[in-house]
């Protein structure tokens, strides 16, 4: 194997320590010469492992607070020396500059310094300089310069070693080199991110996006595409954070169905007990119950063919009473801020269905990035946190809506905002009754939710669809009053839209021939 480079010399500038000791030990146990830094070196001293300071190596001392250290000729010319390269070897040998073969190197803390509110000076003191300038350098010099950036991979070093005596493989360290620039890349993606949030640069000229990955997935939307889930550090309560307790794998539609789902529920509160269906990342029924088992079983009654294999989120911890319920039908995802005993015991029986908990619900109000890739590039907005203003809106009609109505219109609002445009949402008594979601054209969302209604009342066993008598909910304004008519006629007494239209006068003469209250909102909640 002629690609095996032995490992000599080993150059340690750690800010995690986790695993360190046992690691330099057994890097020592082969022989390999360590040099460290600051706190490293400090560390392995103290636990009796001998140690040249890069001081020594450079014949400068660290000045200026640690923030120069490494940048030298005698460190980087160890690491980016080709030492198959005849003029390389001759300039190392006259500067005196000896081959470094390992660079072990994990950053400052920044990411953790931003997201514990630090000040703008801390945020700018935990900039790494130093180590990404090593990192790279070792990196590029894969050829014959083994690197490590993650504690993660401590073990696979020596795993290496061992299978080696005391080398490495070219393959190993172009594996290694790969992950060490997503490191950087990672890192200079987090001091640009949050630099052109601390200055109020709302659109920098460069974007940069990181992730860690979390977990390679089976299969993308479709079993012909291949897919993982990465993380983007920022800690939103959700399926990124969650503990699974139960269940096989999470797939890709899983997490992008679970993702709507608890955003949507977050969007409710926490007031009253409140539970949301989500089938295709479409909402198919939400609700709001004295208990958490009667939101469950009001959403379910929204929709309970689309309710089959669909995710479930709940805005309380969930208990046993409720799990029973759940469980009646086969059901992908079930997540909640908690579970209790009982709850956990219930979904035992059931191998096929995943169990999250979060500790707690995402805030709706919280700001942030939503990104989507189109051919050629990414389209970046603000997170929609839009939240009505009460006090903004506007009744438009003669009629103003009745106290019931207008908390139904408010809840048939905020379920809105998640429906895929166009979005249609009829409310009766703090539950949806009819989601139309995704039509190219507002009045056929209208008319499929009301369908809806109407084929749930027959499974129900009801006179007549739960649509009479209920509110409606448009994320945009009505272009026309087809739509408002339409759902006139399945029984709608209120209607919440954002108005703006050029034929809203048209829209609200038709609501009062109609005898309904309509209140606009000014704002609107496309989603596509």
């Amino acid at each position: 194997m002629t690609d095996l480079v032995p490992i000599g010399r080993a150059l340690i500038s750690v800010s995690d320590k986790g695993g360190l000791i046992e690691f330099a030990r057994a890097l020592a146990g082969y022989g390999v010469e360590l040099i460290s830094t600051g706190g490293t070196s400090l560390a392995l001293r103290a636990a009796g492992l001998k140690v040249r300071d890069v001081s020594e190596v450079t014949g400068f001392p660290e000045m200026m607070d640690g923030r120069v250290k490494t940048l030298h000729p005698m460190v980087h010319g160890g690491l980016l020396a080709l030492r198959d390269d005849d003029e390389h070897l001759v300039a190392m040998a006259a500067h005196g500059i000896e081959p470094i073969d390992l660079l072990v190197v994990n950053l400052y803390p920044f990411e953790a310094t931003v997201a514990r509110g630090a000040s703008y000076d801390d945020c700018i003191e935990n900039i790494d300089i130093g180590g990404p300038a090593m990192i790279r350098a070792a990196s590029k010099n894969h050829k014959f310069v083994t690197v490590v950036t993650d504690p993660e991979d401590y073990a696979a070093l020596l795993a290496e070693m061992k299978r080696t005596d005391g080398a490495s493989s070219l393959a190993f360290r172009k594996q290694q080199a790969q992950i060490a620039y997503g490191r950087t890349a990672a890192y200079d993606a987090a001091v640009s991110t949050w630099m052109a949030g601390a200055i109020g640069e709302e659109t920098p000229r460069r974007r940069a996006f990181a992730g860690t990955l979390a977990q390679t997935l089976r299969y993308g939307e479709n079993p012909h595409q291949s897919a993982a889930f990465y993380l983007d550090g920022s800690n939103r309560p959700g399926v990124a954070t969650a503990r699974q307790w139960q269940g096989k794998e999470l797939s890709y539609n899983n997490i992008n169905d679970t993702d709507a789902a608890f955003e949507l529920v977050a969007d409710l509160g926490t007031e009253v007990p409140a539970c949301v269906i989500v089938k295709h990342a479409n909402p198919c029924g939400v609700a709001k119950g004295a208990t958490l088992a009667e939101a469950y079983a009001r959403a379910f009654d929204c929709d309970r063919t689309s309710a089959f294999g669909g995710i479930i989120a709940l805005n309380r911890t969930l208990d046993g009473a409720t799990a029973e319920k759940i469980s009646e039908i086969f059901t992908e995802v079930v997540i909640a801020p908690d579970a209790d005993d009982d709850a956990k015991a219930v979904f035992a029986a059931k191998k096929n269905l995943r169990l999250l908990t979060t500790g707690g619900l995402p805030d709706p109000k919280a700001g942030g990035l939503a990104y989507r890739q189109v051919a050629g590039g990414l389209l970046v907005q603000d997170r929609d946190a839009g939240q009505l203003d009460l006090s903004a809106l506007k009744v438009v009609t003669r009629r103003a809506p009745t106290e019931a109505e207008m908390a139904d219109l408010l809840f048939a609002w905020k379920v809105a905002k998640h429906v895929k445009s166009n979005a249609i949402v009829y409310v009766r008594d703090g539950a949806t009754v009819g989601v139309g979601a995704g039509q190219m054209s507002r009045v056929d969302s209208t008319r499929i939710a009301a369908r809806k209604a109407q084929d749930m009342a027959e499974v129900l066993g009801l006179a007549q669809p739960l649509t009479k008598g209920s509110v409606v909910a448009s994320d945009a304004f009505f272009p026309f009053a087809d739509g408002l008519l339409t759902a006139a006629a399945a029984g709608a007494t209120a209607v919440i839209q954002p108005g703006g239209s050029m034929r809203d006068a048209e829209v609200i003469a038709a609501a009062d021939e109609a005898g309904l209250a309509m209140v606009f909102t000014g704002m609107r909640h496309f989603r596509h």
